[in-house]
């Protein structure tokens, strides 16, 4: 019983959200995490906070916890990209695990589409890349990923139109989904035939920027209020392996592999065993390489998957069933976090898209930078 688990989870819709800023839409999703719990903002006794791009504070997690009411034993910011949601979650575990708190809330939203320009974005998420020769010259995230796909197809022989597949297949999860960001359909000539990013992504290969918020209750089942349907994280891994692109492993996405193969490991359990994934997706590449990565699927064989339905939710392996950050909506570390969310309430039963066989282990995984920081969780449903 002692086993951390993940209590309750709060999630806004993801868009154009204005006037709201990080603090208000950080406290929509906390609120809504701890009505599901039963809790009072007195029964928190541990906070974890991603960082925000519009709203940089050297204390983000104090300084929510001043807006918030909260007046925690422990407080910590964390910052490691587009993993920070997972990471924050494995932290949380551990400190359960170590006594050192017993209900954790863990919350992350920014307002990065209404709250900052396009180049305001660009400038900051270009942070990613190496200072001296790549940032001064004009790089930035997309054209990071751009060129992981371009050596993924010549090295695959898969086509451009076989990624779109993944975008086609997130906006048709997106579609059933309260609160997505982009939820009309979108067609394989379609992704094609959108505007170029950064050859050869374009832009339906593109998460949308948006504005959100995610948030959890990492707590011991056993400190839980009577009839909380809680989802056990049984395991948990991390790989750091680079950070700017010029020094990345081969293969590119080993860090995935390590940090899944970590998870299982702790959690007893086989890849084959798990009935839900919820996986990472700024990018169509970056589903590729990460579901080839984790031992989804054989090198080159991620697209055609998505293609035959097996991502599907009445598939043998779903999916991101919100939408993934290429549809729900990307807002920053709750971007990442909205994975978590979905995936714990498929397990708990309480998703407005419930997959047809009710699947009971999942498998999440966030990268952070460009296939920089992983971190992957496995979570069960509770007997």
């Amino acid at each position: 019983m002692n086993t951390p688990c993940i209590a309750a989870t709060g999630l806004t819709p993801f868009g154009r959200l204005e006037p709201a800023d990080t603090l208000d839409l950080m406290s929509r999703a906390a609120g809504a995490a701890l009505a599901e719990a039963g809790l009072e903002r007195g029964d928190v006794d541990g906070l974890l906070t991603g960082y925000s791009t519009t709203h940089p504070h050297l204390m983000p997690a104090t300084l929510f916890a001043e807006y918030f009411g909260l007046q925690p034993a422990y407080a910590h910011g964390v910052q490691v990209g587009g993993a920070t949601g997972l990471a924050m979650v494995d932290l949380a575990r551990r400190l359960i695990q170590a006594g050192a708190a017993q209900r954790i809330l863990v919350v992350a939203g920014e307002n990065r589409l209404s709250g900052q320009s396009r180049d305001q974005t660009i400038q900051t998420l270009a942070q990613v890349g190496e200072p001296v020769h790549e940032v001064p010259n004009g790089a930035a995230v997309p054209a990071y990923y751009a060129l992981l796909a371009s050596r993924y197809l010549a090295e695959t022989g898969c086509s451009e139109a076989d990624l779109a597949a993944f975008s086609v297949l997130m906006r048709r999860h997106a579609a059933r989904y309260p609160g997505a960001h982009l939820t009309g359909a979108v067609t394989v000539a379609d992704v094609l035939a959108s505007k170029p990013i950064a050859t050869p992504l374009k832009q339906l290969d593109c998460c949308p920027i948006s504005d959100g918020a995610a948030a959890v209750v990492v707590a011991r089942a056993d400190r839980m209020p009577a009839g909380t349907r809680p989802a056990r994280i049984t395991g948990g891994g991390q790989a750091h392996t680079h950070q700017h692109v010029t020094m990345a492993p081969e293969p590119v996405h080993a860090g995935a592999t390590q940090a899944a193969g970590r998870a299982l490991s702790e959690a007893g359990r086989r890849l084959d065993d798990m009935e839900l994934l919820g996986v990472y997706d700024s990018f169509t590449i970056t589903l590729a390489e990460l579901l080839e990565g984790l031992g989804v699927s054989d090198r080159g064989r991620a697209p055609a998957d998505a293609a035959a339905g097996r991502f599907d939710l009445d598939g043998s392996l779903p999916l991101n069933p919100h939408g993934g950050l290429l549809s729900y909506g990307h807002a920053g570390v709750a971007g990442g976090m909205s994975h978590l969310v979905e995936t714990v309430r498929q397990l708990t039963g309480r998703s407005p898209v419930p997959a047809p066989r009710g699947p009971g282990l999942a498998l999440v995984h966030a990268d952070g930078g460009v296939l920089s920081s992983h971190v992957s969780l496995v979570l069960e449903g509770a007997p």
